[in-house]
């Protein structure tokens, strides 16, 4: 079993900050779906999952995560609850914590692969809504994901945890400041959309209109104050989902998902940019 004082614990335990993050270039991933996925994932040619940090009682209930670790590669260390709980910022740690390879793409090949649906977040602030989001986006199919130079770090552990694998499933780029990733993403065939409450046309409309069956991307911005107008300005169109009960909104995460499966319908009907049958 692994000392809590071992080098490897605190160099695992350094990642929670965002600055060491940045200098290995690795970052925590907690529990049996994050690990499992992580597993299975590569990263520049290599598996994501690099460590993993184990309790025994959680080896005994995951055998097959950590069987998968151990094929993937990764150094599989026993330690004790006491210091794996010391690497987790879960009120209640499931008991696996994963150290894994930064997997983020530069943002010009997710233009060359020419997506047909991806999320991008601009000036999102708070990790757990960017990794619901990041889940959302996931769920509805999305391409691609990108985090603008204005938004949270997408290998905080909260923006991790709340992506419940996700991060593992879809390309995502970081750090791209907005002026390009619309530039872009516009160039790669998309039609750039921002979700804003007090936006001039309703999805429902768009719906209606089949203006969403085409190549879209969707710009989401702050939990408080949505998008600048400046950021909204460079988009095509500002979109509002419709209320039609009496809630004064839709938190980031809701309107993400319902802005997304929007356009997963109308690209998945007949006449859209997707085939309906699967391939």
């Amino acid at each position: 079993m692994i000392p809590p004082s071992s080098a490897r614990i605190a160099a695992a335990r350094r990642l929670g900050r965002r600055t060491f993050r940045g200098r290995e270039r690795r970052f925590l991933a907690e529990g049996p779906q994050a690990v499992r996925e992580a597993a299975a994932h590569r990263a520049g040619g290599e598996p994501a999952l690099a460590e993993l940090f184990s309790t025994a009682e959680a080896a005994e209930r995951h055998p097959e995560v950590v069987d998968l670790a151990r094929a993937a590669g990764a150094r599989v260390h026993l330690a004790s609850d006491d210091t794996v709980a010391d690497l987790s910022q879960t009120v209640t740690p499931q008991g696996l914590v994963g150290v894994c390879r930064f997997l983020d793409r530069p943002f010009d090949d997710i233009l060359a692969a020419r997506p047909r649906l991806v999320a991008v977040l601009a000036h999102v602030r708070d990790p757990g809504n960017a990794g619901t989001v990041l889940r959302c986006a996931d769920a509805a199919g999305a391409e691609a994901v990108v985090f603008t130079d204005a938004s949270v770090d997408v290998y905080n552990p909260k923006c991790v945890r709340a992506s419940v694998g996700s991060l593992f499933h879809l390309p995502v780029a970081v750090g791209v400041p907005v002026e390009r990733v619309v530039a872009g993403l516009r160039g790669a065939g998309a039609r750039v959309l921002a979700a804003d409450g007090a936006g001039e046309r309703d999805l429902d409309a768009e719906l209606d209109a089949d203006g969403l069956g085409g190549p879209t991307a969707w710009v989401f911005g702050n939990e408080a104050w949505g998008l600048p107008a400046e950021t909204r300005a460079l988009t095509d169109a500002a979109v509002r989902v419709p209320i039609h009960g009496l809630a004064e909104s839709l938190n980031l995460a809701t309107a993400a998902a319902v802005c997304l499966y929007a356009s997963a319908r109308a690209q998945r009907a007949p006449g859209g940019c997707r085939s309906v049958t699967p391939s």
